[in-house]
């Protein structure tokens, strides 16, 4: 499991630090959710394999839930990490920028089976739990404000106008959608197709919207060719 590797007791005789048996009852939950579901993963055999008793889980975490959360709070955080060393590396260009961006969302450690599938128990629970929920809710609002903030420079930088929110929305959805079905059926395409598809939207994201359009994001003066453009329908 990413994050930490795998989870295991610690050798016999030596007694964890409690930062890092906190760390290992989160590496031992995550690695019980991807093979066991929600469901199926119970605090013993979270603990068990973490090398501690079961009545110390309550010392960190009010209960499994509240482990879980914090488990996807160290995933999204471990995701968001990834993502912006990918765009770091790419450059100062507008466009690298948004294309590493995609091409990083399909590749280890943030594309495999056992991160998606751990998403899969997440975005489950945010349907029931109220603090998963606010956890999604962030991390979601987080991912596409990043997205805002890449798209936006590239919007800028061909002097178009966008709306920005839909525009995010759309290439999440793209990403989102593209991971799911890779999860389920892994030979109907490979990480490297599903980023070419992702990469398409760049050169073609969602239409422009009129100046006078709610939630539209002016991000620079219109270019003749822009206002030809909005005149035109393609």
């Amino acid at each position: 499991m990413r994050n930490g590797g795998p989870a295991g007791a610690p050798p016999s005789g030596r007694r964890l630090p409690p930062a890092d048996r906190r760390k290992a009852l989160l590496r031992a939950a995550a690695d019980c959710l991807v093979e066991r579901g929600y469901a199926a993963t119970s605090v013993r055999e979270i603990c068990r394999r973490a090398g501690v008793s079961p009545g110390l889980l309550t010392h960190y975490f009010p209960g499994k839930t509240a482990l879980i959360a914090e488990v996807y709070r160290d995933v999204a955080d471990a995701l968001a990490g990834d993502l912006a060393a990918a765009v770091d590396a790419a450059g100062p260009d507008p466009v690298d920028r948004l294309r590493a961006f995609i091409r990083a969302s399909f590749r280890p450690p943030t594309l495999s089976r056992d991160t998606i599938a751990l998403w899969l128990v997440f975005w489950t629970l945010s349907l029931t739990d109220k603090a998963v929920a606010e956890l999604h809710r962030q991390d979601y609002a987080r991912y596409r404000d990043t997205l805002v903030r890449l798209i936006g420079d590239v919007a800028a930088a061909r002097g178009e106008i966008q709306d920005l929110r839909l525009a995010a929305l759309s290439l999440t959805a793209l990403i989102d959608g593209l991971w799911l079905e890779w999860c389920l059926d892994p030979k109907a395409f490979t990480p490297e197709e599903a980023a070419g598809i992702a990469l398409g939207w760049v050169h073609r994201p969602p239409a422009r919207t009129s100046p006078s359009d709610p939630g539209q994001t002016k991000l620079a003066d219109q270019s003749p060719q822009s206002k030809l453009d909005q005149r035109s329908p393609r």
